[in-house]
C-alpha cells in the first residue's frame, strides 16, 4: 500500500511538473523588442570566438500538444550587428549572407518535444542564403507569466550548430572564420 501509495504521488508530481513546463496553451506572436538571434563562430581559423547578433526577428507559435505545436521565425539578414560598421557591411554582402538577395532566413518546425523539466528538441527546415536544410534545435522552456499590460508571455531557448558551407556560405573557411557556427535563438512570445 505504501509503495502504490508513493507511486500515486510520483505520478501526480510528474503531472504537475509538466503542467508548468511549458506556456499555456494557444497562438503567440514572437515580441521583437524581447528577442533575438545570436551567432558564434571561430575567429581567424579557430583561434579565438567571436559572437553577433540579428536585431530585427519575428514570427509565430502555435503551444499545444507535440503534435500540434509549430514555431515559424523570420530574421532579417540586414539586421546583423557585429558592433562594427565595416564587418556589418561586408557580412551582408554576397561573400557571406548577401542581403540584397536573401533579405530573410527563416527556420520552419517539423516538430517539437518538451519534457516535464521544461527542455527538449525543435526540428525543422533552416532557410540560409537560397539554400534549405532540416536542422534540429535543443529547446528549453524558460517561463511563462504576465506583462506589464497583463498579457501572457513565454520564454524559450534554441540553440544549434550549424555548417555555413551547408548553406553556400564558404567564404573565408577556415582561415578567416570556422564552418561551424553556434545559434542561439532567445524567444519571448505573446499569448494572441
Amino acid at each position: 500500500m505504501t509503495i502504490t501509495r508513493s507511486l500515486l504521488v510520483a505520478a501526480g508530481l510528474a503531472l504537475s511538473a509538466s503542467a508548468f513546463a511549458n506556456a499555456p496553451a494557444g497562438n503567440y506572436k514572437i515580441d521583437p523588442s524581447h528577442s533575438v538571434a545570436y551567432f558564434e563562430v571561430g575567429h581567424a581559423g579557430g583561434v579565438s570566438r567571436f559572437m553577433g547578433r540579428f536585431n530585427d526577428i519575428g514570427g509565430d507559435l502555435v503551444v499545444d500538444t507535440p503534435e500540434k505545436s509549430k514555431v515559424k521565425v523570420d530574421i532579417k539578414t540586414d539586421s546583423i550587428d557585429t558592433k562594427h560598421e565595416g564587418l556589418d557591411k561586408h557580412l551582408k554582402s554576397p561573400d557571406f549572407f548577401n542581403a540584397v538577395q536573401f533579405p530573410v532566413m527563416n527556420f520552419t518546425s517539423t516538430g517539437v518535444t518538451l519534457n516535464a523539466a521544461g527542455e527538449g528538441t525543435l526540428t525543422g527546415n533552416l532557410s540560409l542564403h537560397g539554400v534549405t536544410k532540416p536542422v534540429t534545435f535543443k529547446l528549453k522552456f524558460i517561463g511563462t507569466g504576465p506583462g506589464m499590460k497583463g498579457e501572457t508571455r513565454a520564454g524559450y531557448v534554441a540553440t544549434s550548430t550549424i555548417k555555413r558551407s551547408d548553406f553556400g556560405m564558404s567564404y573565408g573557411v577556415p582561415k578567416a572564420a570556422t564552418d561551424e557556427v553556434d545559434l542561439r535563438i532567445n524567444i519571448e512570445a505573446i499569448k494572441q
